[in-house]
């Protein structure tokens, strides 16, 4: 099976600091993987790299078998990558729906009847439905995250990255949250998921990926990276 993503020796430096070294990584299609590590562990580098948001300064990575380094964004997003942002990045005086519209009607072949049909599904799905006309910028921090959950379905992607879905949000939210995932993987949607919030990344994934000083460190079951001593090590301080 080909991988949706892959990478081997990915590497990214700023300057003199070298923020992922040597990462190889390959998710397959129907996984739903989590993504931890303490904070500067390379996480967040990692996902702009394989989403096309920064070029590797060494490694290479293929989607769906077909080399990618070095392309844009865009060019990620029409190979169906998706993600979502730590920092939601929204058009804050631009309507819900509107919000949705742009990804939507930047697809090939796209009609806005098509895109907005499109659109009112994913929002009734997300529970957003009726936040339609109301500007982005007067959500909530929760509603802000879910309304980026949708844009990012827009583009009907194979896989999709999520970086910290689940911080700032209350635990209502986060459950809701949890279940749109599940439902979506059922589904067949793919998912890489970073967050510091650990019980909800156990109760949604069975493999875990452990970054750590910009290096993967352990990657496997869940129950196996949790017993780990060089994670407990690096991640708990133990």
């Amino acid at each position: 099976m080909i991988p949706l993503i892959e990478a081997t020796d990915l590497t990214m430096r700023f300057g003199g600091i070298v923020a992922v070294r040597g990462l190889d990584l390959a998710v397959q299609p129907g996984e739903l993987v989590g993504m931890i590590g303490p904070n500067g562990s390379g996480k967040t580098t990692t996902i702009n790299m394989l989403t096309g948001h920064l070029k590797p300064a060494g490694g290479r990575i293929f989607v769906s078998g077909r080399r990618a380094d070095g392309l844009e964004a865009s060019a990620f997003a029409a190979l169906r990558v998706g993600r979502t942002f730590q920092i939601t990045q929204l058009f804050n005086r631009m309507s819900v729906l509107e919000n949705m519209l742009v990804p939507g009607l930047a697809r090939p072949h796209s009609t806005r009847p098509a895109a907005t049909r499109a659109a009112r599904r994913h929002l009734d799905f997300l529970g957003l439905a009726a936040l339609e006309t109301l500007q982005a910028k007067n959500l909530s921090g929760g509603q802000q995250k879910l309304l980026e959950f949708g844009r990012a379905l827009m583009l009907d992607p194979d896989i999709l990255f999520l970086d910290e879905p689940f911080a700032g949000v209350n635990p209502v939210l986060r459950d809701e949250i949890i279940a749109l995932i599940q439902t979506l993987h059922a589904q067949g949607r793919t998912f890489v998921i970073v967050d510091h919030d650990i019980q909800a990344l156990q109760r949604l994934v069975k493999r875990m990926v452990v970054m750590a000083r910009g290096q993967k460190i352990a990657d496997g079951p869940v129950d196996e990276v949790r017993n780990d001593q060089e994670v407990l090590r690096a991640y708990a301080g133990v």
